[in-house]
């Protein structure tokens, strides 16, 4: 199989691990007994914590198959190119993968004062590294010169889990509309997945005509191609083509 092959297949294989994550994290949600942050679905005493773990796991691998088989990007700002989009994604993933095991403990607290064990915290610092670096990966492919339609998409969910999860973590930082806070955490959390879906989708439609051998679709910039803007060695001679 060649690369491009392998590449396309990694990445359809992360938009369905995402897709099964993102399922079950639902699922795990709606039978929970009681209201439950997305983090508390994973805690040991908790009937969703195999569901969650498995979920957050699927979400870790399908990740690290994006930043593996993602082709380099080009962000138009010097920030956003300062480090490559597969390493933010790839230490993401690695983030994921450890707060999938090393869950919050009951009610999922905030690890500070008499609540502090150091479980929530590897939990916690993981969790906002991983959401914190597929945030960042949004902006760089949102400033990408390349896909168009993969730009204003990312930009899309980036404005989106920012506010949402913003309001929702102030909210629960303030200890007010707890609830509320615990919506907004699990539509942030569903739009960011839908984002990685989307990623993985897009980004294997524009590798598979390399691995079938067919020409790959042209960026959406907008103009001819290169090549429909060069005549041909072979173009009738003016003089001919007037007689």
């Amino acid at each position: 199989m060649t690369i491009p092959r392998l590449r396309a297949a990694g990445l359809a294989a992360a938009a369905v691990l995402t897709a099964a994550g993102l399922v079950l994290i639902w699922v795990a949600r709606l039978s929970a007994d009681r209201f439950l942050y997305v983090s508390e679905l994973g805690a040991s005493v908790e009937p969703t914590a195999v569901v969650f773990r498995i979920a957050l796991s699927s979400v870790a691998v399908s990740a690290g198959l994006v930043a593996l088989c993602m082709p380099r990007l080009s962000p138009r700002t010097r920030f956003f190119s300062a480090v490559p989009a597969a390493v933010v994604l790839a230490i993401s993933a690695v983030a994921f993968g450890i707060a999938s095991q090393v869950t919050c403990t009951q009610y999922c607290p905030l690890p500070v004062g008499a609540a502090f064990t150091w479980q929530d915290l590897i939990h916690t610092v993981c969790a906002v590294i991983g959401f914190a670096g597929a945030s960042f990966v949004m902006l760089q492919v949102a400033t990408d010169s390349r896909f168009r339609r993969l730009a204003r998409f990312s930009a899309a969910a980036a404005i989106s889990v920012a506010v949402i999860a913003g309001i929702g973590g102030l909210l629960s930082l303030l200890r007010f509309g707890t609830q509320v806070g615990g919506i907004l955490e699990l539509v942030a959390t569903t739009i960011a997945l839908v984002w990685l879906i989307g990623l993985a989708s897009l980004l294997a439609a524009d590798v598979w005509p390399r691995a079938v051998g067919a020409a790959p679709g042209l960026p959406e910039t907008g103009t001819e191609s290169p090549g429909q803007l060069q005549p041909s060695q072979h173009a009738t001679p003016e003089r001919v083509a007037s007689t």
